[in-house]
């Protein structure tokens, strides 16, 4: 059996690693942190358990797909829960709107709130879902490699179809006019590290899968994901070693030999890195092996940093669903001070989750379980006393909007921001989600997952192909592991 090593248990490793091991490879995964999961760790404190990272489930197909393919379904692993409502929308004044689950109800509010909107939302999601079936289950698979993946006449035909040259800002003002409707139709935007007006009209397809597939919700967790993930890749037997963060790569005649840990000496015959691309080509790999030099990594646009609080309340707080969206300032200017002068936000936007309303066993009885997060810009300075204030302002407009004092409730309390997303995951500039979705950052103008000098070294997770988000990077271990077989064979 070929040995390969795989660097980091995030979900792009674990994919990686599970889809070799049932190849027949020999596969270690050597993990930094004291836990698998990377950003989706998980901690608890007080009697809470926290997740720390992705919050939402969206396009449950693709992890449906992705443990179908080993045999085995979701439920094998952990009890989803569809939420209703999907989350709520707070807007200027602490105006409330409540998105429910189903297209049909959906309809009926957008008709509502601009009339003649009902029958375009069907239109604006019968086309939505093309881009899905092509974006999501044929184009997101191609490694992308070469233009020769892309060379067809119904892929041109299809590219044409996905909207792939126009901005999805200009896309969605074909069939809304009403400000409050653009809101919620550009807010999943958010999760793909660009502005409207810079991201291609392609991805509304995540309106698709957010309001056509529903909001979603694993009972004790996200981190029953990672439990899944893990407890099927060593039933396919990988071996996952942690505590182990890599220092170095030996490379003999354009050939990775060896991986040493801070604990000890691994021989391998291919490895895959799912740790930080910039880090490991910077600090593992260094000059003579890296892709990309620091020029080209300063000019990538990344997507957003956040600054995260995780909080314990021992009462329980009126008015919050389980997830909540406070837009109640301008997006624009918070917009700006992200991508075009970056900077901490003067009046920032932020999203409140509260697990504990769908799920008791992350709290203790009569208890609140909060995170709240505001997305900033990434490479800032990160100080206690730059968390504080914007604590301090959070809280502020939640008391105000759930019309009760919090912060005299709150048992436990833990920031994490920049420098423990650097600390954490070496993290590039202390990004959280990665590469910014852009057009000149799609497909071919990503970061590549083969490694140009080195044979037999590939990357996979959220700094090359597909792209960021959980569903993208199960996507990416299994592409690395398809690709890695082909060539190992």
């Amino acid at each position: 059996m070929k040995k390969v090593i795989v660097i980091g248990a995030g979900f792009s490793g674990l994919a990686a690693a599970t889809g070799l091991a049932d190849k027949g490879y020999d596969v270690t995964i050597l993990e930094k942190n004291s836990m698998a999961g990377g950003r989706a760790r998980v901690f608890e404190a007080e009697g809470f358990t926290f997740d720390m990272g992705p919050s939402w489930y969206w396009m449950p197909d693709i992890f449906d797909n992705y443990f179908a393919k080993f045999n085995k379904k979701t439920s094998d692993y952990y009890d989803l829960v569809r939420l209703d409502p999907s989350y709520a929308v707070i807007l200027e004044g602490n105006e409330t709107i409540a998105l429910p689950a189903g297209v049909d109800k959906l309809e009926a509010l957008f008709e509502e709130m601009e009339s003649g909107s009902g029958a375009k939302f069907r239109e604006f999601l019968r086309q939505a879902e093309y881009k899905y079936d092509v974006g999501i289950n044929q184009f997101v698979w191609k490694p992308s490699r070469s233009i020769s993946e892309f060379v067809s006449v119904k892929l041109l035909y299809d590219v044409v179809r996905l909207d792939v040259f126009q901005s999805f800002a200009k896309h969605i003002r074909k069939f809304f006019t009403d400000d409050k409707i653009l809101k919620l139709m550009e807010f999943p935007i958010l999760f793909l590290g660009a502005t409207p007006e810079n991201t291609p009209a392609m991805y509304s397809l995540m309106n698709y899968a957010e309001m056509q597939l529903g909001t979603w919700y694993p009972m004790g967790g996200m981190h029953k994901i990672v439990k899944g993930m893990v407890a099927l890749a060593e039933e396919k037997g990988v071996k996952i070693l942690y505590n182990q963060e890599v220092q170095k790569v030996v490379v003999n005649n354009g050939i990775a030999k060896q991986v040493i840990t801070s604990q000890g000496t691994f021989d391998t015959d291919a490895v895959v890195a799912s740790a930080d691309y910039h880090h490991v080509e910077d600090k593992i790999l260094g000059q003579t092996y890296r892709n990309y030099d620091e020029e080209y990594w300063d000019k990538r646009v990344m997507a957003p940093s956040s600054l995260l609080f995780y909080l314990g309340v021992n009462k329980r707080i009126p008015k919050l669903l389980h997830h909540n969206l406070f837009f109640d300032e301008d997006f624009s200017l918070h917009a700006h001070e992200i991508y075009t002068e970056p900077q901490w936000p003067s009046k920032p936007l932020f999203y409140a989750s509260a697990p504990s309303v769908t799920d008791s066993s992350v709290a203790p009885e009569g208890c609140e379980n909060i995170f709240l997060l505001i997305p900033v810009a990434p490479d800032l300075e990160d100080t206690e006393e730059m968390r504080e204030k914007y604590y301090s302002i959070l809280m502020e407009r939640l008391e105000k909007y759930c019309g009760t004092s919090i912060r005299d409730s709150v048992v436990y309390k833990r920031s994490y921001a920049h420098r423990d997303f650097k600390q954490d995951y070496h993290a590039f500039k202390g990004n959280a989600y990665g590469l910014a979705n852009t057009l000149m950052q799609t497909a071919l103008l990503k970061p590549t997952l083969k490694s140009k000098k080195i044979q037999n070294f590939y990357y996979t997770g959220q700094l090359t192909v597909p792209g960021p988000g959980v569903p993208p990077s199960l996507i990416s271990g299994l592409l690395v592991a398809s690709e890695l077989d082909k060539e190992m064979r």
